[in-house]
């Protein structure tokens, strides 16, 4: 038999948030993990929204082709599963915390993560939550959280039951007419913060890490098993539990290296972008659900940022501290030596750069430069490293079943993750297609060790001429689009000529179907 593996992920965290990369969240347990472990410099998201990128994580395969291509687009019920595959192994299977496969508005009870019913063809009633922990997926147990307490899931019913009054607490996501909602709070107005009373122990941060600790009391001493633990934050809306706000005070928080000063200089580069860059700025373009809709970037002011950026900085440290106590109980059990931890998010969020907030159809680093280590058991023998060939998070899959000893099966596209340096021309890609609000986008990007490079291929704004091209030795920030820069023709084509190919590799793709439902 393999290992056992704990998977952490986070939703929506940036490269730089972590204390190893510099960020001013102090998270020593994740930073002991880089140091013995694996640390990938340049990780990327095969999309850098969350439902494509976790379906990714799950199938080891990308959007294009395990079919959940946006947000509110369902992954299929009999869509291939790591955990699937771990299980017929003999690996004991759970995920808890965020899954986000399908989508969470659910009001006719269509989803079965929203259900977690296995009762063949329901009636309405049935389908909706029922209380149950799977089997789903491949996973033996799950036992699910979102940002709050809105919704059918786990953690949402268990706040609603035990603790009623402090439910309200949590900022309201969906306002009347199910969007995104843009009001603002805190101590800035910043849009999409909130104040929020829950004491620490009953918010979802610890609540993930009580759970993942009581299913791992119930595993047999010399069982093998699978644990997906995965955190809510620090995605928006940014809430933690008011009594840990002075943890950092966002007036002390330095405005990030890639926000410009002036209105005149986010404008130019914005300008320099491909055309909806600059429509969002303006508020005439939203491409993504979980940007509010009624939100104008323009009007995000330099105090909003700081106090965004401590909150998400806050988030992170009870985050580190959650891992730490699940990896006390690992080590009580005696478990340690013959435990892999992996630990990653799904995408990142803009957090002040170039002037904007969340997420969307822009690929440059703050949404595409993922956190990712390994820390390889220490019964393998595997030196620790830094890793700064581009890796995907569509290695993931591949690279669980190299843990564990099974054979790679037909549906993986991602190879497993590398243990050294040696690679020199891997190269990654990150898809977006989004059609909503009338407006279609869809984008291809490659990264590779010196250039980050975007087409435009035809939709509502673009007709296919556009894109991007940043060397990133030059130009870390992005600022500097050289897509028509003749001195690097030769560049370009061989840029090109790699997403050609990864758009006509062999395969089924999965064809955009009708939207089920938002978020």
């Amino acid at each position: 038999m393999g290992r056992k593996i704990l998977f952490i992920t986070t939703d929506q965290q940036r490269y730089d948030t972590l204390g190893v990369h510099g960020g001013i969240a102090r998270t020593p347990v994740i930073d002991s993990l880089a140091a013995a472990g694996i640390r990938y410099e340049r990780c990327q998201p095969t999309s850098v929204v969350c439902m494509p990128s976790r379906a990714s994580m799950l199938t080891g395969q990308y959007p294009s082709r395990h079919g959940a291509w946006m947000n509110g687009v369902p992954l299929a019920v009999d869509a291939p599963s790591v955990a699937e595959n771990l299980k017929d192994a003999g690996y004991a299977t759970a995920l808890i915390g965020k899954a986000h496969f399908e989508p969470f508005v659910d009001p006719f009870g269509r989803f079965v993560e929203n259900a977690l019913s296995n009762l063949g063809v329901p009636t309405v009633e049935q389908r909706w939550f029922d209380g149950r922990f799977g089997p789903h997926r491949g996973f033996d147990f799950m036992e699910l959280a979102t940002h709050g307490v809105a919704g059918p899931l786990h953690y949402a019913s268990w706040m609603r039951r035990e603790h009623p009054d402090a439910a309200g607490g949590f900022y309201p996501v969906l306002d009347g007419d199910l969007n995104v909602n843009a009001a603002g709070g805190g101590e800035t107005n910043a849009p999409q913060v909130a104040i929020n009373p829950v004491p620490r122990e009953w918010y979802h941060t610890d609540w993930v890490a009580d759970r993942t600790i009581r299913w791992l009391s119930a595993q047999p001493d010399d069982a093998d098993w699978f644990c997906w633990m995965s955190f809510p934050d620090p995605h928006h809306p940014w809430d933690p539990p008011a009594a840990e706000r002075s943890r950092i005070d966002w007036r002390d928080v330095e405005l990030p290296a890639n926000y410009p000063r002036s209105r005149g200089e986010r404008e130019a580069i914005l300008d320099a972008k491909s055309r909806h860059w600059r429509a969002w700025y303006d508020g005439r373009l939203v491409s993504n659900y979980e940007a509010p809709a009624h939100w104008v970037p323009a009007t995000l002011t330099e105090d909003q940022v700081r106090e965004v950026n401590a909150l998400n900085a806050i988030e992170v440290e009870l985050i580190d501290e959650a891992i730490g106590r699940v990896l006390a109980a690992v080590s009580a059990r005696g478990w340690s030596e013959d435990l892999d931890v992996v630990f990653t998010t799904d995408h990142g969020e803009f957090q002040g750069d170039f002037g904007l907030l969340f997420k969307g159809p822009y690929h440059v680093d703050a949404l595409m430069r993922l956190p990712l280590i390994w820390r390889p058991a220490p019964v393998a023998r595997v030196a620790p490293a830094v890793v700064t060939t581009p890796v995907s998070l569509v290695s993931l899959a591949a690279t669980f079943l190299t843990i564990a000893q099974r054979p790679a099966p037909a549906w993986l596209e991602g190879a497993a993750l590398p243990v050294d340096d040696t690679g020199s021309d891997a190269a990654t890609v990150t898809e977006w297609d989004s059609d909503l609000f009338g407006v279609s986008v869809h984008v291809r990007s490659v990264v590779t060790r010196e250039h980050l490079y975007t087409e435009y291929l035809p939709g509502t704004l673009h007709d296919g001429s556009e894109g991007e091209l940043y060397v990133l030795g030059d130009d870390p920030l992005q600022r500097v689009n050289r897509f028509d820069d003749p001195a690097l023709s030769a560049e370009r084509a061989e840029l090109s000529e790699r997403l050609h190919a990864h758009e006509n590799r062999p395969g089924d793709r999965a064809t955009p179907g009708i939207l089920m439902a938002p978020v």
